[in-house]
């Protein structure tokens, strides 16, 4: 499916602003996709930080049926890359302090849903080729509620293009009071069951459900996942009825900024033909959290959000067993005060063997992806995941739930799949203390009892290949499905 004509729907986007995994993939898969000679670009609202870190920005665009005339479309380029970039600029919606989505002070912004319908509406516009751009795309690749709307307004139009609708994190829906779908002026034909109405209120996220050409998540397990009551929130009995709609694709890494064998954020580079830096990094890790510099201790290492979604409560649950079985723990993350306060106290519990850094440094994540001999990543669900992909490329054996993208991209240790070379890491499978201390001790035993077993471990998961041009492979042919079934092929 080579030179299609692809917009790329997003409500963040890597380096302009990120809040999440949606931020990496909008950063990346636009760029895999150009790559494999498409033509791509990505509209996003012009967030007054992207206003300021686009490049060549330029006016093209003012006036566009059905949208305020207060509202302009500009073109520029996404940073470091080729790339076009469309900026939704309507100052009132976006031109404000803040994040994307909520306050300075961490409150949800209260005209969400009047911010992202202009944005939507922009969005069919130029899917429509109704915006002065005499361009339009064959596909339109939507990302989360944010622009959910975007199926549901070009669904009645006969010259639209295949619609494809992404679910990065399904427990956000952008519901609002059923109020606000007279305010934004909605068809008609949008309310009820079977459009944008769920549990008497409007939701966003629906409109990509039910109108979407395709749909599809960041990994194949959370496709199967989000199928069930358990991680449906409510959406599964829709998503079963979408069932052959819908497509797990995993997400990729940007091997620019994760490779152990030019990383500059680290002293001692290396790669799976050659682990000695990979020792010199663990040392120079030990120093940093103020840690005995011992190269037989197992180290473990922890990057994340400090919430209860991410099993950080199983850790702090087998702290004083680690301690017992003499590793070390590195954490780095923000999140629950009250998981940061129990870290903090552990810390100062257990200054030989636990270290926490509270806040985040890009610099300090790459270090301990690179020096910890495993990654705990313990998490109660997970659409895809990144920090386990980091780990398996830096020689970390990912300690992890079987749970969505986690469950996708490492294999088990168990004696079957050592004996067949296919283990890269240590699953558990419920989310519960004990068998999490279970997996850390099959990971441990194995390191201190079984060296040449470990380094072919580690050295199996820093050949997987998890590049953005091999998930841009199946997006391709995702979006070749969707103009199959939409009938513009």
């Amino acid at each position: 499916m080579a030179n299609s004509k692809i917009l790329f729907v997003t409500s963040e986007a890597y380096p302009l602003i990120k809040t999440g995994g949606l931020g990496d993939v909008a950063g990346s898969l636009p760029v895999a996709l150009k790559a494999q000679r498409n033509d791509v670009r990505i509209i996003m609202p012009a967030y007054r930080d992207a206003m300021r870190k686009a490049e060549k920005l330029g006016f093209v665009s003012f006036h566009m049926e059905g949208v305020p005339e207060t509202v302009r479309l500009l073109e520029g380029r996404l940073p470091g890359t080729t790339v076009k970039l469309l900026l939704v600029d309507s100052p009132a919606h976006f031109d404000r302090p803040g994040g994307p989505y909520c306050d300075p002070d961490g409150r949800d912004w209260a005209d969400n849903a009047e911010r992202f319908a202009t944005f939507c509406r922009v969005v069919m516009a130029v899917a429509l080729n109704k915006a002065q751009l005499n361009w339009q795309p064959d596909v339109v690749h939507c990302n989360d509620w944010q622009s959910g709307l975007v199926p549901a307004l070009l669904a009645p139009h006969p010259n639209r293009p295949a619609t494809i609708f992404t679910i990065h994190n399904l427990a956000y829906h952008g519901h609002f009071d059923s109020s606000k779908f007279q305010t934004l002026n909605l068809p008609h034909y949008l309310w009820g069951m079977q459009g944008l109405e769920f549990h008497s209120g409007l939701s966003f996220i629906k409109g990509g459900l039910v109108f979407a050409d395709m749909i599809s998540t960041v990994s194949p397990t959370y496709a199967e996942e989000i199928r069930t009551p358990h991680f449906g929130h409510g959406l599964d009995g829709l998503l079963n009825h979408r069932a052959d709609r819908l497509q797990g694709i995993l997400n990729g890494i940007d091997y620019k900024q994760w490779n152990p064998a030019n990383d500059p954020h680290l002293k001692h580079h290396f790669d799976s033909h050659k682990l000695d830096g990979k020792a010199k990094n663990k040392t120079e890790l030990q120093k940093q959290f103020g840690l005995p510099q011992q190269a037989d201790t197992p180290l473990l290492g922890l990057v994340g959000r400090l919430v209860e979604q991410k099993g950080i409560d199983l850790v702090l649950e087998i702290i004083p067993q680690l301690v017992e079985l003499g590793a070390q723990l590195v954490v780095l993350g923000t999140g629950d005060k009250g998981f940061q306060a129990a870290l903090e106290a552990a810390a100062t519990k257990y200054p030989q063997q636990i270290a926490a850094h509270i806040g985040f440094s890009e610099a300090l994540a790459h270090q301990i992806e690179a020096g910890a001999d495993m990654f705990l990543m313990p998490s109660r669900f997970e659409p895809c995941g990144l920090n386990q992909i980091y780990s398996l490329c830096y020689g970390t054996a990912p300690i992890v739930r079987h749970t969505g993208g986690l469950a996708d991209t490492v294999i088990d240790a168990c004696d079957e799949n050592i004996a067949q070379g296919k283990a890269s890491g240590f699953q558990f499978e419920h989310a519960s203390a004990i068998e999490l201390l279970q997996a850390c001790k099959r990971a441990i035993s194995i390191y201190r009892q079984q060296p040449k077993t470990w380094k072919k471990i580690i050295t199996t998961g820093m050949k997987q290949d998890f590049s953005w041009k091999q998930s841009a492979k199946h997006y391709l042919k995702l979006y070749q499905t969707a103009q199959q079934l939409s009938g513009k092929q």
